[in-house]
């Protein structure tokens, strides 16, 4: 009687609209409705990011032999990983304990101290520098529909086809805007779907292009066991540092781990309990992903070779079929509007969990006004939440304007989260929350996986450095042209 009371209570205090008991979940929040399969989405959304197509320039740089084992490498670690990640969502038992809503939480909740500190940083920072890439990103694939429909009418001369990437930033930036304001992450289930099949669709585009051209034959490309070869390709020098970068290009496709436990937090309790329902999505989700990884780099660097372009769809040319490398751009640009959502959703509750904490007496960041929407009802507009996630938006938008080379920086930001995120911090508190002993066999082979990654984000970090500098060289800002 007195839990029924409780959650009574909770009812009335964690509800909008009043509601109803079977509305909310055991922690008196609005009942959470995801399935394995809508986990699966959101991961395959954040998973297969526009990250897909600079994999067939990292095979080139790297080569047959270690490009593909790299690529193996990563998916593994990962799957491991966030199956430990997947236990650390409820704590101290990973069924039955008390949720923690957020990476921090499970962090705070697990080790606690400076590596909470140590861990927002890493994530947050992350997944603010994703979403002005990916704004970047898109903005390019949209650019790109414009020249190549230009192209395609005033014929081959680059100089009546200059393009402002600005405008195409404004206009993402509107959708973000339009999109941020629905309150709750687990509403986005139907823009995730959306993004993993518009995914799906312009790597099977790259790949049916990449198997033309390699079928076609035409001019003979290059390929080898060790990828670009020095004195032909490339210099010593930009042989390593390019080496470098496309290990963090790798490592960047896979930081999904960044928004696994706040991916976690939307799936229903079941049965089956939310671990079970998150490493099963896990598992399809990351499987899926380096199938098409696989295919998307070896086949693109089949059809391109050494000189493997940056981004593979792009080496199609825009004139040979138009239309298809069109659809493709499309698919990017729509895909990149529900994985900006994915990533910035995580920045957005806990900045507006922070606030609710300081100033629980504010109206302003604590009041709901109902407003009647044709053909979908009432909706529920916070003040705060309007304000803050807009100008999040558009101070987004507005970096990805001053730095448009902000993309060699994604590099540098996925070696940085890797190792702490993907790796350090659910190792650490797996070893934590299984009380095992310091030296034992089990301990001692994860502190070796744990040091070898560091090693690698730090390879990777070096190499994306390096091409951030190449990049500062040439730096104008606000000229971003295509």
């Amino acid at each position: 009687m007195g839990k029924e009371m409780q959650g009574s209570n909770m009812d009335i205090e964690g509800y909008e609209n009043g509601g109803i008991r079977k509305n909310i979940d055991d922690d008196g929040r609005p009942k959470r409705t995801g399935t394995w399969l809508t986990a699966s989405a959101h991961i395959i959304t954040a998973v297969i990011g526009s990250g897909v197509l600079s994999l067939a320039w990292a095979i080139a740089q790297l080569g047959w032999v270690a490009g593909p084992l790299i690529l193996m490498a990563f998916s593994f670690i990962t799957l491991f990983t966030s199956t430990l990640l997947a236990d650390s969502y409820r704590s101290p038992h990973p069924v039955s304990g008390k949720r923690n809503y957020t990476y921090m939480d499970a962090v705070q909740a697990n080790l606690g101290g400076w590596k909470v500190v140590f861990c927002g940083v890493a994530q947050y920072l992350n997944l603010v520098g994703i979403t002005v890439g990916y704004t970047i990103t898109a903005s390019i694939s949209m650019v790109a529909v414009k020249r190549s429909n230009c192209f395609h009418k005033v014929g081959h001369d680059p100089s009546k086809c200059h393009t402002s990437n600005n405008p195409y930033m404004i206009i993402f930036a509107c959708i973000q805007i339009l999109l941020s304001q629905i309150p709750n992450f687990h509403k986005l289930s139907w823009l995730s779907i959306l993004a993993a099949v518009m995914s799906f669709a312009y790597s099977l585009i790259g790949l049916g292009l990449s198997v033309a051209k390699i079928a076609g034959g035409g001019a003979k490309v290059r390929t080898t066991l060790t990828g670009t070869t020095v004195g032909v390709d490339v210099t010593a020098s930009q042989k390593i540092w390019r080496a470098f970068q496309a290990i963090g290009d790798i490592a960047f496709a896979y930081a999904f781990s960044t928004v696994l436990i706040e991916i976690q937090d939307t799936i229903g309790s079941g049965p089956p309990p939310e671990n079970k329902s998150m490493k099963r999505a896990s598992f399809v989700g990351i499987l899926t992903t380096t199938m098409f990884y696989v295919m998307c780099g070896c086949l693109g660097y089949a059809a391109f070779g050494n000189q493997a372009p940056g981004n593979f769809l792009t080496g199609f040319g825009f004139y040979d079929p138009f239309w298809l490398i069109d659809i493709a751009n499309i698919c990017i640009a729509i895909h990149l509007v529900g994985a900006y959502q994915v990533f910035c959703q995580p920045v957005y509750n806990f900045v507006e969990k922070s606030c609710h904490k300081r100033w629980p007496e504010s109206k302003f960041i604590t009041s709901e006004h109902a407003v009647h929407i044709p053909f979908y009802g009432v909706y529920y507009v916070n003040s705060f939440r309007f304000v803050w996630r807009t100008l999040y938006v558009i101070v987004t938008a507005i970096l990805a304007m001053i730095f448009p080379f902000f993309n060699d920086f994604l590099g540098l930001l996925g070696a940085a989260a890797f190792w702490p995120l993907t790796v350090y911090f659910p190792i650490e508190m797996y070893i934590a929350r299984s009380k095992m002993r310091k030296f034992s066999f089990t301990w001692t082979w994860l502190q070796i996986l744990s040091m070898t990654c560091l090693v690698v984000s730090l390879i990777a970090g070096a190499g994306s450095i390096e091409g951030l500098i190449n990049s500062l060289k040439s730096y104008k800002p606000f000229q971003s042209e295509s």
